[in-house]
């Protein structure tokens, strides 16, 4: 009985098998839709073994023959490392075909200074070129570095943020000389390592340039007023606001000292304005200065006294380039500011239109009408402007009756 039954089931089977190879035969629409359901099928394994494969494994594929072939064992170091390779692929992929590169001794560096693994992940992947450089290059600019960094922690921290400035291992010799120039002059290592850190180009070239500089910058601080005791206070404020300073050509602040003086401010308001803008001077242009100061005169109707006191009350307005100030002015005419408000309170032009619009309708929303008062509640940090509405918030609240005072009734 079992063997007939198994028989049975066999021929049953068999029929069905033929069965269904003439139906394809006999109806080509459905032979042709299950070949395409079949293909599509193997489509999405496909995609899916290549998605589930390691970076490392789909290096010679994704290569075009066109580029560079990749070095394996770059890949596969910085695939251990746990860096993200398909990014580095589609931003710095270059790195990656290299040779030599020493990703596991520069990640073996790295960890000796204090970093651990995530944050050594977090460098590579941020500036990936540090597998290019050589180990002992690495641990000779780690002293260096040492030499201004109180201790290995400190030190990671500042590669952590800007490991594209530790890994300037170009002129090396010119970074020594400018790291003991800098020191010379009594600034702090915490000083000067952030120096290095923000403006590495700086220590990179001859200390002679950077001499030329700080010489310009101590005279015009002698020149207008200041004393040598408050001179390198000065210079570490000036270096600490905008440490390209060093980059811009001595000449440049004696163009802009000298437009100043032609317009007639003394010693004592260069002096100030000097002190106001910092490392801003820098930057400044005499025939952006002279469009600036134009507007203003024309947009306040203003006298050339008026105007200096406008400029040392706010000496942003040097640095603003003609289309800002027209354009914060302008927006501040729309919303019924009178030009005798911003006369009154030229700092107000330091704040975006967007900004200035967004404080001036907080306000009205509590009832302060900012074009019929001043414009100083407007002006300031966010911190200063919030203290301004909140006091005007407390005044909408404040009952009109004295709390201490004795209430009347009706019937006296």
């Amino acid at each position: 009985m079992k063997a007939e039954s198994s028989d049975r089931k066999k021929t049953d089977r068999e029929r069905d098998r033929v069965f269904r190879c003439q139906s394809c035969e006999t109806d080509p629409l459905q032979s042709s839709t299950m070949l395409r359901v079949t293909a599509a099928s193997l489509c999405t394994y496909c995609q899916r073994m290549r998605l589930l494969r390691p970076p490392s494994a789909s290096a010679s594929t994704l290569t075009s023959p066109d580029k560079r072939l990749e070095n394996q064992h770059t890949v596969d170091s910085l695939y251990k490392l746990s860096v993200d390779i398909r990014k580095l692929r589609k931003f710095k992929g270059w790195v990656l075909s290299e040779s030599p590169a020493y990703a596991t001794e520069t990640a073996e560096l790295l960890r000796d200074m204090g970093a651990d693994t995530t944050v050594i992940t977090r460098i590579l992947e941020t500036h990936p070129e540090a597998v290019l450089c050589r180990p002992e290059d690495v641990a000779a600019q780690r002293d260096l570095w040492m030499s201004v960094c109180p201790n290995k922690h400190k030190l990671m921290r500042i590669i952590e943020k800007f490991p594209s400035s530790f890994f300037t291992l170009t002129h090396h010799s010119n970074q020594r000389a400018n790291i003991s120039y800098f020191q010379s002059l009594r600034l702090s290592r915490r000083t000067i390592g952030e120096l290095m850190a923000s403006a590495p180009q700086s220590f990179c070239r001859p200390v002679e340039q950077n001499q030329e500089v700080i010489h310009t910058l101590r005279e015009t601080y002698l020149d207008l007023g200041g004393d040598e005791v408050n001179l390198c206070l000065w210079l570490k404020k000036l270096l600490s606001q905008n440490p390209y300073i060093l980059l811009r050509p001595a000449e440049a602040w004696r163009d802009s000292l000298g437009f100043l003086r032609e317009q007639g401010f003394t010693t004592e308001e260069l002096l100030s304005l000097v002190s106001s803008l910092r490392a801003s001077i820098a930057e400044l242009r005499p025939e952006a200065m002279q469009l600036a100061l134009a507007f203003i005169e024309s947009a306040l109707a203003c006298s050339m006294d008026e105007l200096k006191q406008i400029v040392i009350r706010c000496p942003a307005i040097l640095y603003y380039s003609l289309p800002i100030l027209v354009g914060r002015f302008q927006g501040l005419m729309d919303v019924g500011v009178s030009t005798e408000q911003v006369k009154e309170c030229p700092n107000v032009l330091e704040l975006t239109t967007q900004m200035a619009l967004y404080r001036i309708h907080k306000l009205a929303s509590y009832g302060y009408d900012v074009c019929s008062g001043s414009l100083d509640v407007i002006v300031g940090t966010k911190t200063d402007f919030e203290m301004s509405y909140c006091r005007v918030d407390l005044r909408q609240q404040r009952p009109l009756f004295s709390s201490v005072a004795p209430l009347i009734s009706a019937e006296d």
